[in-house]
């Protein structure tokens, strides 16, 4: 075991992915959606408050009765797509956790609400002009790779009817963590395992590419899985630098999805981009 270990124990190479994925593993989907449904828990999503806020602040800018289309990329539990639902737009979910995606449709059927849940990763994504607006909130577009990024990038601007928007966030360079390596033993079940096991922490940093990596090995008595989740860092010309040339015509900059005001102590950016 312990040198099946080793090999893990180095820093990898930028967007490496992990031997694992934790959007379908069944133990830890159930975690995540347990995390999302807790209002108070901002583990899987924002608390619920301020979710109310944030629709209330899109429903604002971009009404229903003009922008009547919605497409909620990475809608996880549907925890957006209902109150989009129920503010007036027409609404589709899409998302890589088939857990989550279950939950939601369940949830629609018996709210009796007609919503379109989609058990699929956005980069697969192949609409044309048909949305008119897109959401992907709480920095899901930062945990793709820069290639990755383009293409969903291109997706969407294709996917949006013209003079549509792309409302989505990411951290700012307030949100890196020091380098570390840490440990905990987990004697029984734990959030990423469901047997004792022993989980690795490491944070790695890469500071050319503004990526951080926030990895966790998961040791067992037979194997070991690892997680990686990566993240990139941005301020506002380095959003803008990124997204509008892949043809939008405007943009507006805010601190949060909610709508506040931008900053430079903002731990978080908003990009409202239109086609």
């Amino acid at each position: 075991m312990l040198n099946k270990l080793k090999k893990y124990l180095v820093k990898p190479e930028i967007y490496t992915p992990g031997t694992n994925s934790m959007w379908d593993d069944y133990h830890i989907s159930e975690n995540m959606l347990d995390a999302h449904l807790e209002p108070e828990n901002e583990a899987a999503s924002r608390n619920h408050k301020f979710i109310d806020k944030s629709v209330k602040w899109i429903t604002n800018i971009a009404p229903p009765a003009k922008y009547a289309n919605l497409l909620d990329l990475g809608c996880g539990p549907g925890l957006y797509t209902k109150r989009f639902h129920k503010a007036g737009y027409t609404v589709t979910g899409i998302d890589f956790s088939k857990r989550s995606i279950e939950y939601a449709e369940v949830e629609a059927v018996l709210c009796n609400v007609d919503i379109t849940y989609i058990y699929r990763s956005y980069l697969n994504i192949d609409y044309k002009e048909q949305f008119d607006i897109i959401t992907l909130i709480y920095c899901d577009y930062a945990a793709l790779s820069k290639s990755d990024r383009k293409i969903l990038l291109e997706k969407i601007y294709q996917a949006l009817k013209p003079g549509g928007m792309f409302i989505f966030d990411v951290f700012t360079h307030k949100m890196k963590l020091p380098a570390s390596q840490t440990w905990y033993y987990s004697p029984d079940s734990g959030f990423f395992c469901d047997n004792p096991h022993l989980c690795l922490n490491s944070v790695y940093q890469y500071p050319d590419e503004h990526v951080e990596l926030r990895q966790t090995i998961v040791v067992t008595e037979d194997d070991v899985k690892t997680y990686n989740t990566w993240e990139c860092f941005y301020n506002i010309e380095q959003l803008v630098d990124e997204v509008l040339p892949i043809g939008f015509s405007s943009y507006k900059i805010y601190s949060d999805v909610a709508g506040k005001a931008y900053s430079d102590d903002s731990e978080t950016l908003c990009g409202v981009f239109v086609k």
